[in-house]
Order: structure tokens, then C-alpha cells, then sequence
């Protein structure tokens, strides 16, 4: 009986892990790849934005539910990312003043969005805020206290406004084009004002409103030219560049006395 009993505990052992393994999420077949038609984006004194093409492929995909276009692509361009502060005006005493502000941690200076369709129609609202996918669902952490927290909504949504009214915020529903069974063409914008610095170009891919998979690769945009050498100056020898201001603008000063002085 203690034979038997041990026979059984071993047969148990090899069988369990097996079935746990069966019993537990299978992995989604499908895969992304995409490549972008440039990885550098030089900006000099005329720049006036531009666009960026990608170009992708589903690896991996149902026939059937691409025939009845269960798949949705969302491509998003991020910019760097650093603390933003967003002040809100009140008026006192008949002058609009700064009164109350937020600064939001690490959050994307520029963002282009480009779908295949509205993002808010895609997946619902929780699985988008999961992902951080789109200008809607973007995260936006506050730093240090903030109270009840009453406030925070009004501030959010301030933030995405001055972001999209200044063009470092843009989308671009139906961006994002089938030109085959599986492959597509996304084209995202860079405003004119685009910040310098690494960006990061992302891909996710959406079956029947679930999140599959994400790629991404990385874009560098450098100034170049005189541009190029005044921020390198201003970020990198501080205290030689604002000496030079001031001397400039002393000269600059004087000269103009010199040319309009009257005898």
C-alpha cells in the first residue's frame, strides 16, 4: 500500500506541472515589425515640420479576422519626456495672476498619433490607460501632494489642451493604411517646434479590442548649423554663453548710441 501510494504521488508530480501549464494563458500569435524611412531628422533655421513614414507587417494573423478587419494599428511618435508644470490664471484685483499650479512627472513633450481608425472606438478606456495610448490615456502622474486630488482632472485637461492648441500634441485617426493583406503604412507628424533629442516611434496592435503586441525603435532629431551651435553652447558652457549675452547686448547697445546720436 505504501508502494502504491508513492507510485501515485510521483505520477502526480509529473502530471501537475504539465496540466498548470496547459490550464494558463496561451501567448497571442501575433507579432508586429515595423521600420521607419529614416532613424535621424536634422532641423535647421527654415525647418517647417515634416512627416514621417512607417511601415509595418502583422506576422502571425487570423485570415479570417483580418478579412473582418478585427485588427487595429495605433502608431504614436514620442518625444522626450521631462516634468511639465501647468499653470492656471486667476484674476485678483482686476489683473490676471499664476495662482495655482501642477507639475506632471515625465511626461512626452511632442506626441503624433496616427490609427486605423478613432482611438476611443478601438478598445475601451481601461485597456487603453493600461497601454498609455493616446492623448486621452496619456499618464499623467502629478508630483508631490496634491491634495484631495479635486483638482486634478481640471488640470489634466488643461495640460492636453495648451499641448494640442500649441501643435506639440496631433492625431491623425485613419493614418494608419492597409496596402496589403498584412502590411501597412503609418504617417506621423513632426511640428515645426519639435523638441531635439531621441524620440521614440511605437506600434500597437489591437485584435477585437484586446492589446496584442507593441513595437518600438528610437528616432534622433538634432539641430544643425547655428542652431546647432547656440544650444550647444547654452546646455553645455553655461556660463561662457550668458558672459558672451551680455557682452552682446552691451555692444549691441553702444553701437546703436553711436549710429543715432545726435550732434
Amino acid at each position: 500500500m505504501r508502494a502504491l501510494a508513492s507510485l501515485l504521488l510521483l505520477v502526480f508530480s509529473l502530471v501537475s506541472p504539465a496540466t498548470a501549464q496547459e490550464d494558463g494563458p496561451a501567448e497571442a500569435p501575433e507579432k508586429l515589425e515595423i521600420g521607419i524611412s529614416t532613424d535621424e531628422i536634422a532641423i535647421s533655421s527654415d525647418f517647417r515640420g515634416a512627416d514621417l513614414t512607417i511601415f509595418g507587417a502583422i506576422e502571425g494573423y487570423d485570415p479570417a479576422l483580418l478579412a473582418q478587419r478585427k485588427y487595429d494599428i495605433v502608431v504614436a511618435l514620442e518625444g522626450p519626456k521631462d516634468n511639465n508644470t501647468v499653470r492656471i490664471k486667476e484674476r485678483v484685483f482686476g489683473i490676471w495672476v499664476n495662482r495655482r499650479s501642477m507639475t506632471f512627472e515625465l511626461v512626452p513633450e511632442s506626441y503624433s498619433l496616427s490609427s486605423t481608425r478613432d482611438v476611443e472606438t478601438i478598445a475601451d478606456p481601461a485597456v487603453l490607460n493600461g497601454v498609455g495610448v493616446g492623448i486621452q490615456h496619456i499618464r499623467l502622474t502629478p508630483v508631490g501632494f496634491v491634495g484631495d486630488g479635486s483638482n486634478l482632472t481640471e488640470f489634466r485637461d488643461a495640460f492636453r489642451r495648451l499641448k494640442e492648441s500649441g501643435g506639440f500634441y496631433q492625431r491623425d485617426p485613419g493614418g494608419v493604411q492597409f496596402i496589403s493583406a498584412s502590411l501597412f503604412k503609418a504617417t506621423v507628424k513632426l511640428p515645426a517646434n519639435v523638441p531635439n533629442g531621441t524620440h521614440i516611434v511605437r506600434a500597437h496592435l489591437f485584435r477585437d479590442g484586446v492589446f496584442i503586441s507593441e513595437k518600438a525603435l528610437p528616432l534622433r532629431v538634432m539641430k544643425t548649423g547655428i542652431e546647432q551651435m547656440i544650444s550647444t553652447a547654452a546646455y553645455d558652457h553655461s556660463l561662457a554663453y550668458g558672459a558672451f549675452s551680455v557682452f552682446l547686448a552691451a555692444l549691441t547697445g553702444w553701437l546703436a548710441s553711436v549710429v543715432f546720436r545726435k550732434d
